[in-house]
């Protein structure tokens, strides 16, 4: 989504406050040149207290307060936390799930199929969108709030389920009942009405079946919403949802339970809500990785609409963190840093997720911070809105993949957005900034140097045949253990493994195994650890192995016993029994190269690896690396931006490699300096400098 200024705000709930501040506030928020507020989307039960009697005081006190200080307005429509009085009338509005039906009490916990739950839904919506059609100042519309299908179960959800089979299948049993695999322990269908409870399926490919068909559920509960709210919304004004990611106690992979590329065709601008680990713990690799899927969503730039200021406990940031952190959503294509919220909640659940300002509501710390990133904001930001991102590599995720390694695990330390993220993290680490493609972007392959798909675990044809020709004309594809392996409902594929890519690879194999007391030896890729013809030396990441035993211990959880034909072996295993096979392979095929990793390894050697693969993928290596970060773009002048963010606690010496730029600010250097090749910047510790090509 293109903006015509940075976004910089907060999200206000004037009826949640304690006491009358709205002019305090707003004037508070003119002072931190906040821009735009968000409303609205928590409180059904506020606008309509009781069934078909309307209450909008606090709605037109938020509008008329924030048009007065020319603060722009983000609308969005109260539907993922149900009013007490239309539960109690329908009780089974609260969803049926795995594990039962619901209570009231929580958000989130409705069934998004129930027909009376939708008329209701839809009257709210309406009644909203009436309210605020006046106020020339509100600029989109946020649709529900991070919209999950909440494990719906429901007879009206089995029902549509039904009928999602019938037409997948052309109501031909016998194909569904070959291709699920269901005469395995008696569970043949033959009869629609005998269908069961999808409750109580063992059967893998029918289970994920209906994990994507919730999905698909939420695609049609968001497109329904953006429907209802196109017909008041006029042509300038927005439309958008604040999707989220696999949650880790923080944004961590791919949200496991939406299709998020194909939700997002019911928005107009993609807006995700990023959660991440502060103070000591603080690397923005989750600002990074968070920023790649939601640039993939629209193929755009895109909205962060949550975001954390002081947050939950253990997210206090140090000083001078929360503009880094703002900075680093630009530099990965944001137009927008909003906060979830602007004051820390009395009471309920969320007391303790604070907000810009503390419970005393006064100036503090976070305050004055969220100051000086306004003013930055709109003093530099015509030179950072918009900025166009072209990565050199990407990597291909897919929903189908992680729901097939959820019925199918590698290991109980080993899920699939793990290996996505030891691999984009590592990548992160080396500064080669990377994209994010679903598996419906085949024509987009070519655009990269670089192209890996970490556990592609179940994958269609189309997408097989694309990767073929990716390599076969001159690409570089790097895919990790349990790639192509099943189809996209879950059915193994009956040939050699990786299917329809042992050609490709130069190598098959048929077992695999737990890695216990496993090593690598002979890497051919080695540069920071040492090779010695016998195992490598590398720390553990996460700390389990010192380094006296790192050299026995550098293979974890997962490894497939690799056989090269026309490959080369990279690296081969460490073992008494395994040392016969090769872990990573890499063959030259048509115009391409692919390499295969069949284990999961220390990150340091992944490192190596990909260092390797880059420099035979044509993509230059920055001297550089991690905690220093660099981040590039294009600006809408046409010059070039460039981020080092320094992601430590300590000064660090940055010498420029390229062309003359102008210092926007940064590194405690004069502002406008010019910057030229072998120029050494300081960056003290959390701070980050910006450069402009001239």
């Amino acid at each position: 989504m293109k903006t015509d200024k940075l976004l910089f705000g907060a999200a206000y709930y004037d009826e949640y406050l304690p006491y009358d501040r709205i002019e305090t506030d707003m004037e508070m928020m003119k002072k931190a040149h906040i821009n735009v507020i968000r409303i609205a989307e928590s409180t059904w039960s506020t606008w309509e207290p009781q069934d078909n009697v309307f209450d909008f005081t606090h709605l037109h006190r938020m509008l008329k307060a924030s048009e007065k200080h020319g603060i722009q307005v983000i609308v969005g429509t109260p539907t993922y936390a149900v009013p007490a009085w239309l539960a109690a009338r329908y009780p089974d509005i609260l969803a049926q799930t795995h594990g039962g039906q619901e209570r009231y009490g929580r958000r989130q916990n409705m069934d998004i199929t129930h027909p009376m739950y939708l008329k209701h839904a839809e009257r709210i919506i309406r009644k909203l969108m009436e309210e605020v059609r006046p106020y020339r100042h509100v600029i989109g519309f946020q649709l529900d709030n991070e919209t999950k299908s909440y494990d719906t179960c429901s007879s009206y959800a089995q029902k549509k389920f039904r009928e999602y089979l019938k037409e997948l299948f052309n109501n031909d049993l016998n194909a569904l009942n070959h291709q699920f695999g269901l005469d395995y322990w008696s569970n043949r269908i033959d009869s629609w009405d005998d269908f069961p409870d999808i409750r109580g399926t063992i059967n893998g490919s029918l289970g994920a079946e209906y994990q994507k068909f919730q999905r698909r559920l939420v695609t049609d509960f968001l497109t329904w919403q953006s429907e209802i709210v196109k017909e008041y919304a006029r042509p300038d004004q927005f439309i958008t949802q604040n999707f989220d990611y696999d949650w880790r106690g923080f944004s961590y992979g791919l949200q496991p339970e939406v299709d998020q590329w194909d939700a997002g065709k019911a928005v107009t601008a993609a807006g995700f809500d990023i959660y991440h680990p502060s103070a000591q713990d603080l690397t923005g690799k989750e600002i990074s990785f968070g920023g790649a899927i939601a640039r993939s969503v629209k193929k755009d730039n895109y909205l962060i609409l949550e975001t954390e200021a002081q947050g939950n406990h253990g997210w206090l940031s140090y000083p001078g963190q929360l503009r880094l952190q703002a900075f680093s959503h630009l530099a990965s294509g944001s137009n927008s840093v909003m906060y979830w919220h602007w004051h820390s909640i009395h009471n309920a659940i969320e007391s303790y997720w604070k907000g810009i300002l503390s419970h005393n509501l006064k100036e503090n710390a976070a305050y004055r911070e969220v100051c000086r990133i306004g003013e930055e904001f709109a003093r530099y930001g015509n030179h950072l809105k918009n900025l166009k991102k072209k990565a050199p590599a990407a990597l291909l995720l897919s929903n189908e993949a992680l729901t097939g390694l959820q019925w199918f695990s590698i290991h109980e330390h080993l899920k699939y957005n793990d290996i996505v993220r030891w691999v984009y993290d590592a990548l992160y680490e080396l500064n080669i900034e990377c994209d994010v493609l679903s598996c419906s972007d085949t024509d987009l392959f070519s655009q990269y140097n670089l192209l890996i798909t970490p556990a592609l675990y179940s994958v269609s044809d189309t997408v097989i045949d694309a990767l073929r020709a990716y390599v076969e004309q001159g690409g570089c594809l790097f895919s990790t253990f349990k790639t192509a392996f099943s189809d996209p409902m879950l059915k193994i594929y009956a040939d050699d493994q990786p299917h329809r890519m042992t050609d490709v690879f130069g190598m098959t194999y048929d077992q695999f195994t737990d890695a216990v007391n496993v090593g690598l030896r002979e890497i051919a890729f080695a540069s920071s650890v040492k090779s010695a013809g016998k195992a490598v030396h590398a720390a553990a990441d996460d700390g389990a192995h010192n380094a006296s035993t790192a050299a026995e211990h550098s293979v974890h959880y997962w490894m497939e016993l690799l056989r090269p034909d026309t490959a080369e072996t990279l690296a081969s295993y460490q073992h008494p029994y395994w040392g016969a096979y090769a872990a990573v392979t890499y063959n030259h095929f048509g115009k391409g190269t692919a390499a295969y990793a069949g284990c999961y390894f220390d990150r340091a050697i992944l490192k190596d690896l990909l260092r390797f693969l880059c420099k035979e993928a044509g993509i230059p290596l920055p001297e550089t690396e991690f905690p220093v970060v660099i981040k590039r773009g294009i600006n809408e002048m046409g010059k070039e931006i460039v981020y080092l963010l320094n992601y430590s606690d300590e000064t660090r010496p940055v010498i420029w490699h390229g062309k003359d730029c102008s210092l926007l600010t940064g590194a405690e250097t004069p502002e406008g300096r010019i910057i030229r090749n072998g120029d050494t910047l300081s960056l003290p510790g959390w701070d980050f400098a910006l450069l402009e090509s001239i």
